[in-house]
């Protein structure tokens, strides 16, 4: 095991052959289809109805990672009833980043040792000559996903695994990922009733979608520990990216989410949008979720630069 990894209690066993030919699968694929989007697309291939469905499946699973996955599986930053938790639970799956107890181990681990020995996907642990950088950056990216080794639940997700709905829909993720590709085909082809209509939603609203989504979210850990602002204190590297801010639900404000890592809101300051604060509030409102982790000014004047 390589040094940068960390301590082997860091990590479980390695991931089984066959498992990791699927996440090739799920990158790579996904991947080529995003570039053969444009020539596809060049007069034909593309109608409203692949767009609009590109969007509600990319909202809705984008969603499930940031406000499921992220904010209220790995940090708490809320309390939620079961049918929220398992919806949330659900989407954050149909996203395909991976079934929800590696993603939250491994979420867990990178704020453990963030931008340290240790971190997962921290694109600073080869150096600061632009050759490491550079090396970094695909690390952090895409190259850390392609790595074998597991990062120890036991450890890192030990709540979560003594609870017998998340063990469930962890267990379920291959069928939810056959559901997120064959969801918007299905939705395509009916209600244009044509072949063609499942074909190009597939090509859009699942194979596009899947991989647009993916590198958004890749690029918090990538841009979002190189460039940008940093406002408030944090004890790594972690910056501000605006123009990743939208598309990312809010997750770009990722210097104040290192800085006080259980606030529901990443997005503080005049201006910052922050979709997934505002989908808690929501929640909240209907009484969904309780207990919300919403900042103040005190808890951000402590942390202020």
């Amino acid at each position: 095991m390589s040094e940068r990894r960390g301590p082997k209690a860091l990590l479980a066993a390695r991931r089984p052959l066959p498992a990791h030919i699927t996440v090739y699968l799920f990158v790579i694929v996904p991947f080529l289809a995003l570039i053969a989007a444009v020539p596809f697309a060049w007069g034909w291939g593309l109608t409203w109805l692949d767009l609009a469905l590109a969007v509600f499946f990319y909202v809705l699973t984008i969603l499930g990672t940031t406000v499921g996955y992220h904010r209220y599986f790995t940090h708490g930053s809320f309390k939620a009833k079961r049918p929220l938790r398992l919806a949330l639970a659900v989407a954050g799956s149909m996203a395909v980043q991976g079934p929800i107890l590696h993603w939250v181990a491994d979420h867990r681990r990178h704020h453990a040792f963030a931008d340290k020995e240790g971190d997962p996907h921290s694109p600073w642990l080869f150096g600061t000559s632009p050759v490491a950088l550079a090396r970094g950056f695909w690390h952090a990216h895409l190259g850390w996903i392609l790595d074998r080794d597991q990062t120890n639940q036991e450890r890192f997700a030990p709540d979560l695994l003594a609870d017998r709905d998340i063990r469930v829909v962890h267990r379920l993720f291959g069928p939810l990922t056959i559901l997120t590709l064959i969801a918007p085909a299905l939705l395509g082809g009916l209600l244009t009733w044509s072949w063609l209509g499942a074909v190009t939603a597939f090509f859009w609203a699942s194979l596009v979608r899947i991989t647009f989504l993916h590198h958004v979210t890749w690029s918090v850990n990538s841009v979002c520990h190189m460039i940008g602002e940093r406002p408030f204190n944090a004890r790594d590297k972690a910056t501000n990216f605006w123009p990743l801010a939208l598309l990312s639900m809010g997750e770009a404000w990722h210097n104040l989410h290192h800085a006080d890592p259980t606030q529901a809101r990443h997005g503080v300051q005049r201006g910052q949008i922050d979709v997934s604060a505002r989908v808690i509030w929501f929640f909240e409102r209907f009484g969904w979720a309780h207990d919300v982790h919403w900042p103040t000014p005190e808890r951000l004047a402590k942390i202020t630069r």
